[in-house]
């Protein structure tokens, strides 16, 4: 498939009509969004952080096409490095519509509470630094979309589901002109530096702060009801055959869930809350600074381990590297769903 390279951002064709947009967070291969182009029409899914704005932009333009070419504006959820640069891509793009989940729909319109959470955890510099400055966006431009609900790119039937697990207001995209779906965090985590002979390694994400074992495993179940030819990850990249991948990821989902509860009865000290995208979500919760501890470590050695019975050839310092955003996240959202569990009385 060909890869195009510009000064602001790279660019792949993955499907029929559908690039895939390197959005440059922290590294290289860590997060995408999409462009989906039916004739003269584009809808974005997911936008990256506000820093990915202008290189999602030059790629439209490499494309011989403008930001009034723009109907659509997706994020999959209001997590930063999905839907950090919705607002900023909005105003650039003045016949988009904003489509989201009902429950992230109200963050886009004012992202006050996300951008005061962010700059407690990591100041306004570092904020500023990795995220940029989250724009606000019209209400009267946004849908709640309705679960199932579908529009059409150009004649393109474009269905949004309601996909809860990682996130409660996580929402997928079937896109009938490719037959792919759109996953956001849904379809888990998949490097293609872990990729080898056996095929691609899949983990679950299970960021803060609404990580549901058993909703996500009934979300997967009605992903794979579509019979979709392609899972299309931001994190990241095209998965081909999601049907024979996805028993990685519902063991995942389990043998995460089941470290978390190994350390239940182990409560601690509270510690403030740290995220890609730091308190970036419509719920609250706070991880535990010991016990969120020893269940980074735990998962640490179990997804070291998965990744070498898989058939990652890579070397640990490596594989630490390329997981250390993500074994943190795991972590303190792994605490949380604790926290819950226990409030509950469960």
């Amino acid at each position: 498939m060909p890869t195009a390279d510009s000064a602001t951002t790279r660019y792949q064709a993955v499907a029929d009509g559908v690039f895939c947009i390197e959005t440059g967070l922290y590294r290289n291969g860590l997060a995408a969004c999409y462009l989906i182009r039916e004739r003269d029409r584009l809808a974005v899914i997911d936008t990256g952080t506000a820093h990915a704005v202008p290189g999602l932009l030059g790629v439209v333009a490499e494309l011989g096409l403008r930001p009034e070419h723009v109907d659509y504006v997706i994020p999959t959820h209001v997590h930063l490095d999905h839907a950090g640069g919705a607002g900023a891509l909005m105003a650039a793009c003045p016949n988009a519509t904003l489509i989201s989940h009902p429950k992230g729909a109200p963050h886009l319109i004012d992202p006050s509470k996300l951008i005061a959470g962010a700059i407690a955890v990591y100041g306004e510099d570092a904020f500023a630094r990795d995220f940029g400055a989250l724009q606000p966006v019209p209400e009267a431009r946004v849908i709640a979309a309705a679960d199932g609900q579908i529009v059409e790119l150009a004649g393109r039937p474009l269905t949004f589901l309601h996909t809860p697990g990682h996130a409660n207001h996580h929402g997928c995209l079937f896109d009938a002109g490719s037959g792919g779906v759109f996953t956001g965090d849904t379809f888990g985590i998949s490097y293609r530096e872990f990729d080898n002979a056996t095929g691609p390694w899949l983990f679950a994400p299970t960021t803060p702060v609404a990580f549901d074992p058993d909703a996500w495993q009934q979300s997967l179940d009605r992903l794979l009801a579509l019979e979709p030819t392609a899972a299309f990850l931001t994190h990241y990249g095209r998965l081909d055959a999601p049907a024979r991948q996805v028993d990685q990821l519902r063991r995942s989902i389990r043998d995460l869930a089941a470290i978390a509860l190994e350390h239940a009865d182990q409560p601690q000290a509270h510690q403030p809350q740290s995220d890609r995208s730091p308190a970036n979500q419509p719920d609250s919760g706070q991880p535990h600074a010991e016990r969120k501890d020893r269940i980074k470590e735990a998962i640490t050695a179990h997804l070291l381990a998965d990744a070498r019975a898989h058939g990652c050839a890579s070397d640990e310092a490596h594989m630490r590297d390329l997981l250390a955003v993500d074994l943190e996240l795991n972590a303190q959202g792994l605490e949380v769903w604790l926290q819950r569990r226990e409030k509950r009385g469960r």
